[in-house]
């Protein structure tokens, strides 16, 4: 459970919201509480609009998906050939060709039962969450739950619940490219336009936080309008594709071969009734009645395979999808690596082991209000204590910065302090600690501190800068705050290397599966990991260099590029789509 950014009733324009109107397929007039709705409120809301998913769930219908199989190309044609010894009295033929096809139909059957089921299980413990304001206290409950009326809080991170309407917001932006095609986060307020104090389910917050009062749910949000329109059944897979092309090509030879071999028998006088049993059976004969057993058997066998590794096949055909792959994108921490970050070491400026630094990233650490991330957790453990500070405001994470301020006072001592990546926090200090002393950079100093930083990277561990400066301002704290810094030091994490990382990546070159590397780590960091895993040595492409490109541009580096660095989340997708 998140505390909570401010009381919900105080909107930035001064005076409590109290009532929203719906926008979208329907009206829905409510009004709110600043303490939000009550469990019984929210229950018989829930009674009245249903749950909050885009496109109503569709059940599984066993009866629907058996008949399915037999929509199959190779199938209809068995079908008819059986239908067609039958008529000619051939019962024993028949009956051969018919248990072949119901054969093969059970075996997708089954898997695929057995894999809706399993997914299911999946999907109900990774359900969405929200953060609501139920009975007046904060609580985590299932997205599909969130009621118009509900009072919900935002932060970087969080998937956007539900239509909204913000009341709180505080440098928040959020990604709308699955609404407007924008690749750029979008910056919401509460006053302004409308466009600009809404938030709409199916976007995400990338820096900030929010609360806000939900006015439209499920179908009738603008992400249900989309969804229900792109409703349909899954893409045909490349395999499924290349099996219809090849029925289709076998009915086309079959039909061409019996319809020359009655013409002939006709020109040449023969019976027409033995002519046209021996056309049958040459049907019969040419069409391959195996082929789908020995599909449906090899995919449900590689089915297994995966099944005993934690892997679920919820389609047959997606198997021979996966196999075919030539190229493998990865992230690097938490694939490559564990992810269980550790603190290594705390140095100052110069390369001094010091406290100080782990002490301020603990202090900014605690008092975030984002996405705990690994390094967080890992300076967390420390456990330092901070019994005598309280926090006066943030300034969120985002990945243009790719830093995060907090606000923290102690006994009348107003601080910023700041931890993020090394490059960017340099820029913005013209000073750093020694034994407790603020000293000017001067050229030789600015070049070590960059060394010494620079180097930790080289050797692999993943680097945060901290700074801090006095302040005396009281609050509204913006990204243009964040200047006039003193550098406290580094702090420098370790990631170890999953076990048996080394071994799959040379089993996929083995197999002619490219890998390329994919990290929002520093270049140096992602160079040592690759070099790890028996990449060459090549300099990393980064997120700074991406922008600059043009998708033609882009699709050739891709090519040619095995790591990438420095790269923010929509820049991954361009990658991944050139």
């Amino acid at each position: 459970m998140r505390p909570p950014l401010e009381s919900p009733g105080n909107s930035q324009s001064g005076a409590p919201v109290r009532n929203g109107t719906a926008p979208g397929a329907r009206n829905q007039e409510m009004a709110h509480a600043p303490e939000g709705l009550t469990a019984e409120e929210a229950r018989r809301r829930l009674a009245e609009y249903g749950t909050n998913e885009p496109v109503p769930t569709q059940r599984w219908s066993a009866l629907r998906e058996l008949l399915g199989f037999f929509t199959n190309a190779l199938v209809l044609i068995l079908l008819i050939a059986a239908f067609a010894s039958i008529l000619l009295g051939q019962h024993t033929d028949a009956a051969i060709v018919i248990a072949i096809v119901l054969v093969s139909v059970t075996i997708n059957f089954i898997q695929t039962y057995r894999s809706q089921v399993a997914a299911e299980r999946l999907r109900s413990q990774v359900a969405a969450r929200a953060a609501v304001m139920r009975d007046g206290t904060w609580q985590e409950i299932p997205r599909r739950e969130v009621v118009p009326g509900d009072v919900v809080q935002l932060s970087a991170g969080d998937l956007i619940p539900a239509d909204a309407r913000l009341l709180v917001s505080k440098d928040l932006y959020v990604q709308e490219a699955a609404l407007t095609g924008e690749s750029i986060p979008a910056e919401k307020h509460t006053t302004g336009p409308e466009n600009e104090r809404l938030v709409f389910l199916g976007t995400s917050v990338v820096s900030g936080t929010a609360i806000a009062l939900v006015t439209v749910t499920g179908a009738a949000t603008a992400f249900g309008n989309i969804a229900a329109r792109l409703a349909h059944r899954p893409p045909e897979t490349a395999f499924e594709r290349d099996l219809r092309h090849f029925g289709v090509f076998i009915t086309q030879a079959v039909l061409f071969l019996v319809l020359l071999l009655l013409l002939m028998s006709i020109a040449a006088h023969r019976d027409p009734l033995q002519s046209l049993l021996f056309a049958v059976a040459l049907a019969v004969g040419l069409t391959p009645e195996f082929l789908p057993v020995i599909t449906s058997v090899t995919l449900t066998n590689g089915a297994v395979r995966m099944a005993r590794v934690h892997v679920i096949v919820k389609r047959l055909a997606a198997i021979q999808n996966l196999g075919s792959i030539d190229v493998l994108c990865c992230d690097k921490t938490g694939t490559l690596t564990t992810g269980e970050m550790t603190v290594t070491r705390s140095v100052d400026a110069l390369g001094n082991v010091s406290a100080r630094p782990l002490s301020l990233a603990w202090l900014n650490s605690r008092f975030e209000t984002g996405i705990r991330s690994p390094l967080d957790t890992a300076i967390l453990q420390r456990e330092l204590g901070t019994a005598d500070y309280c926090k006066c405001d943030e300034i969120p994470f985002d990945f243009e910065r790719r830093r995060l301020s907090v606000v923290v006072e102690k006994a009348g001592d107003r601080r910023l302090i700041t931890k993020g990546s090394p490059e960017g926090i340099l820029e913005l200090c013209p000073a750093y600690e020694h034994d407790g002393v603020e000293v000017p950079f001067n050229p030789a100093v600015l070049r070590q501190t960059r060394e010494l930083f620079e180097g930790l990277e080289v050797q692999g561990f993943r680097v945060l800068a901290v700074a801090q400066r006095k302040v005396d301002k009281t609050g509204n704290f913006t990204s243009a705050d964040e200047h006039s810094l003193t550098l406290a030091g580094y702090l420098a994490f370790s990631d170890p290397p999953v076990p048996d990382a080394g071994r799959v990546i040379s089993e996929l070159r083995h197999d002619g599966v490219s890998v390329k590397i994919i990290s929002g780590d520093s270049e140096l960091v992602a160079r040592h990991v690759a070099t790890q895993f028996g990449f060459r040595d090549e300099a990393p492409v980064t997120g700074t260099a991406i922008i600059g490109m043009t998708d033609a541009a882009l699709g050739h580096v891709v090519e040619n590029t095995n790591v990438f660095a420095r790269v923010a989340p929509a820049q991954k997708t361009r990658i991944l789509l050139a």
